[in-house]
């Protein structure tokens, strides 16, 4: 006869304050439970209720990405370097007296706010390390660098027609000059439109749906519009700067401002095919409510409601329990704010 084998003994039941914490960890799986889902990622110590919902969310070529944003930061950091050299080394340096000195500063707020700091703020939702963060804070950041951006480009203008002026010299008569005023004054035109419409919270969302396209195009359009401008700009400088020897020589200067404009094409060329994969774009959050500070309706991806009026038939014990976890996400993802900045 079979050994007879001894019965094991009975496990103890797990206290319920144990099984209550082990269920809330419970993630399902991707793509089913979408709202169970971002409720255990709420309940998650690090401070951010979307930081596991951001690493779910795995980036299609996220090593391409990495790849091309490595080398649009190096190109854009060369590119305002050698603004640096040109002018300290072959324009002879920088101040604010009215002379050539003056004018340098031109160039290089130009290319630092205009070009690098205006590109990093079109991409700077395309990082998928910040999709853990609430849309409002990265909208604080893409603001405040395209504020920095426009600082720059006035302070850029104001040498200019300060040294024409000193010099008896005539404004806005080049290409280079209507080309660039125009894309100031829309850039201008840009922010105010996105600070009122999609950072601050008094536009509706049916307003916000309507000019997301019309602003997506209209920044691209500038940013592209602005690098233009700064190779006429370059191209006209050496015209009437290099004479003995001539720029058609190939001196030093020309060989060396030739290369600089290379880099400048070159960052915006990489700027633009980041921004334009799909695959890389920010992904809509599920479920995810930031109230306004005006207690207005939630905000959540631009053209998409955050809540999901869909199940009308749910229970009261149901809905008080959703009131009750979106008011732990909001204080939650203050904390990750704060933890992010």
């Amino acid at each position: 006869p079979r050994p007879r084998i001894p019965d094991r003994p009975a496990r103890k039941p797990l206290p319920r304050a144990e099984t209550a914490s082990r269920s809330r960890r419970r993630v399902p799986p991707r793509g089913q439970y979408p709202e169970a889902a971002a409720a255990a990622a709420s309940s998650s110590s690090c401070g951010c209720h979307r930081a596991e919902y951001g690493a779910l969310m795995a980036m299609e070529g996220y090593r391409g990405f990495l790849a091309l944003l490595v080398s649009a930061l190096l190109v854009g950091f060369l590119s305002v370097i050698f603004t640096l050299i040109w002018v300290l080394h072959y324009r002879e340096g920088l101040g604010w007296d009215g002379t050539a000195l003056e004018f340098n500063w031109h160039p290089v707020l130009i290319v630092t706010g205009f070009v690098f700091i205006q590109g990093i703020a079109i991409i700077v939702y395309r990082l998928p390390w910040t999709w853990k963060c609430s849309k409002l804070l990265m909208k604080s950041i893409h603001a405040g660098l395209n504020t920095v951006a426009a600082i720059l480009a006035i302070i850029s203008l104001v040498a200019v027609f300060d040294f024409h002026n000193a010099r008896k010299i005539p404004n806005m008569y080049s290409l280079h000059s209507w080309v660039g005023l125009a894309a100031v004054i829309l850039y201008m035109l840009q922010l105010l439109l996105g600070f009122f419409v999609f950072l601050l919270p008094w536009a509706p969302l049916s307003l916000r749906a309507l000019l997301m396209p019309i602003h997506v195009y209209s920044g691209l359009l500038i940013f592209g519009t602005v690098i233009a401008t700064v190779l006429m700009g370059v191209t006209e400088k050496l015209i009437f700067a290099l004479q003995s020897p001539a720029y058609s020589t190939l001196p030093p200067e020309g060989v060396f401002t030739n290369t600089f404009g290379l880099l400048v094409l070159v960052f915006g060329a990489l700027i633009f095919w980041i921004v334009t994969r799909p695959q890389w774009k920010r992904p809509k959050e599920p479920n995810s409510v930031l109230l306004h500070p005006n207690g207005g309706a939630p905000e959540g991806a631009e053209g998409t409601m955050a809540v999901n009026f869909g199940n009308m038939d749910k229970s009261d014990s149901e809905l008080n329990s959703e009131a009750a976890a979106r008011k732990r996400n909001f204080a939650l993802d203050e904390a990750g704010q704060r933890s992010t900045m």
